[in-house]
């Protein structure tokens, strides 16, 4: 009698081991042979599957997934075939093992043999080739023996038969399906062999599911790693549309936001390579190495939210336009009045009955000697004023004085008279050095602040939590002097220093800013040898910027003939 759960009454099935065991023994020799294959199989396929989880190159993974199927079957030969985007199946790896034969995968030699259309030239879906009606249609084709099957065209094969001598039997092609049952590729495996004999045999019923195991094992392994490699891909594209954002936004930091991850990469590859005493416990794995980059594609981000106005303020007096020209048609204006001035002065005199013939012309010749100094004065001034709003020089304090001398100057807009300068006018056209106001220059240092607000605010992976702190500490220095947190040296990581000298270098020999022109090699490298002695960049890290000549491989890519005084 049986109980409804089909269950012998009063019995169970759990065994115990030692009792497993001796129920194995009284099966049948070829059956318990049987079962111990199938019970190895599967503890392959588990194994395989694990492996196949965990290898991140795509030619290996590729690989050992033909390798494996081969194995299982006992095959001579393999071919792995992945879909492409316009309907074709691109060969990845070939292999004939009795004929040495490897193409693609791992071997480094590029297979010559052009994709397998999946439709005619007419659109008609092409069934005759074995790889492509499995592509087309998801189901495994057995092929017993090539040269009595029909259907297919194996031309090709016995054209390649002929000329190699070599005798094609069997085939087994099988579909690569995705999670999402889209075909992504074909494996088709070739002559099975006896283990025995060594003969050329059909591929079983048995070995002809394990593959099909195997193969939506293989598809999912490859559909994951073709998802991480797109999310990375779809990552680092919207890290360069930042950039690009910042670019057209400013193009004078654009190029910035692209040449500071070249510089700090190789800084970082010097710092693997070398065998300085100082790096002798430091090496950046690949997944460091990533997040570096990243970082540094991301450093100057920040920017997005700093005003086009203060990004791009080539000259003193430059807000949305540069006030140099309004502050020229003033100019105009004073000299206009002037004109006026001299000619009704003029007029008067010519008029004047009670002067003697020489008096007026003495009269004359002196307003006419007043007007033009007025006017020399005006065009000195003007020159002056531009020059000034250049910011190329240090304001000295008799230029500052000049400035507010010109600033009294009374003229009128509308009828309405008004000192020459505004108040603000005159305190940009004094700026010591360089474009910026105190508060403009604050403006700009902040994006370093948005930089790390912003990039807090991502969900990053494990191997990309340290983004925000590489990015936001390029600005910092060694003495504690830099900013937005004042770091010192012991709290900074190798990495931020790294792109701190990355950044300056860049900025120093960069030839595309507004307010000055880049500088030649042999200067920027002086003036970083300063910046080592003073403590705001890294000593160990600038001394391997030197040795290893990466000042001069940037520089023999990016900068000008001009430029490049020193090797």
């Amino acid at each position: 009698m049986s109980s409804k759960n089909g269950k012998p009454n009063g019995q169970s099935f759990d065994l115990s081991q030692t009792e497993l065991k001796k129920l194995l023994k009284k099966v049948p020799s070829d059956i318990q042979f049987y079962i111990n294959h199938l019970e190895k199989q599967v503890k392959n396929l588990a194994e395989i599957g694990l492996s196949l989880s965990k290898e991140k190159d795509m030619n290996v993974l590729l690989e050992n997934i033909l390798l494996e199927a081969k194995r299982i079957t006992n095959a001579d030969g393999g071919t792995l075939y992945m879909k492409t985007d316009d309907n074709r199946l691109r060969f990845e790896i070939m292999m004939t093992d009795s004929l040495k034969f490897h193409m693609g995968g791992t071997s480094g030699q590029d297979i010559p043999f052009y994709p397998v259309k999946l439709y005619e030239d007419d659109g008609k879906p092409n069934k005759h080739m074995i790889s492509a009606y499995v592509g087309l249609t998801g189901e495994t084709v057995n092929i017993p023996d090539a040269y009595k099957a029909k259907g297919f065209d194996f031309s090709g094969t016995k054209a390649f038969d002929e000329k190699t001598g070599y005798r094609s039997k069997s085939f087994l092609t099988v579909p690569l399906k995705n999670h999402e049952d889209e075909i992504i590729g074909v494996v088709q495996l070739l002559n099975a062999k006896d283990k025995k004999t060594d003969e050329s045999i059909p591929f079983s019923t048995e070995v002809q599911d394990i593959v099909e195991a195997l193969s939506s094992q293989a598809a999912v392994a490859i559909t994951n790693k073709n998802l991480i490699r797109d999310l990375e891909i779809l990552f680092e594209s919207f890290i360069k549309l930042i950039a690009s954002a910042i670019d057209a936004k400013s193009p004078y930091t654009g190029g910035h936001c692209s040449r500071v991850p070249e510089i700090t990469m190789m800084l970082a590859e010097a710092v693997n390579e070398s065998k300085n005493e100082h790096f002798k416990d430091i090496h950046f794995t690949d997944k460091q190495m990533y997040e570096l980059k990243i970082a540094a594609w991301l450093h100057d981000c920040g920017k997005v939210a700093t005003p086009e106005y203060v990004v791009d303020k080539a000259t003193k007096l430059e807000t949305i336009y540069d006030r140099v020209h309004t502050v020229s048609t003033r100019f105009e204006v004073l000299k206009r009045d002037q004109e006026i001035k001299f000619l009704k002065r003029q007029l008067k005199v010519e008029k004047d009955s009670s002067l003697s013939e020489l008096e007026t012309k003495n009269a004359l010749k002196d307003i006419r000697k007043k007007y033009r100094e007025k006017i020399t004065q005006m065009d000195d001034d003007l020159d002056f004023v531009k020059t000034t709003n250049v910011g190329g020089e240090f304001m000295s304090g008799d230029k500052k004085d000049r400035v507010k001398k010109i600033a009294k100057y009374r003229w009128k807009d509308n009828g309405e008279s008004k000192n020459f300068l505004s108040d603000d006018e005159v305190k940009n056209l004094c700026i010591a050095k360089g474009t910026l106001t105190a508060e403009e220059r604050k403006i700009i240092n902040d994006h370093i602040v948005h930089t790390i607000d912003m990039l807090q605010q991502l969900p990053y992976p494990n191997h990309l939590k340290n983004v925000p702190e590489f990015a936001g500490g390029h600005h910092e220095k060694l003495d504690g002097t830099g900013y937005p947190m004042g770091l010192t040296k012991d709290e900074m990581s190798i990495q931020a220093k790294a792109m701190a000298i990355a950044d300056v270098f860049e900025a120093l020999t960069a030839r595309d800013r507004p307010y000055k022109e880049g500088k030649a090699l042999s200067m920027a490298m002086r003036i970083m040898g300063f910046m080592k002695n003073d403590a705001h960049v890294d000593p160990f890290l600038f001394e391997l910027f030197v040795k290893e000549k990466i000042y001069l491989k940037y520089a023999e890519k990016y900068l000008t003939k001009e430029q490049l005084d020193m090797d």
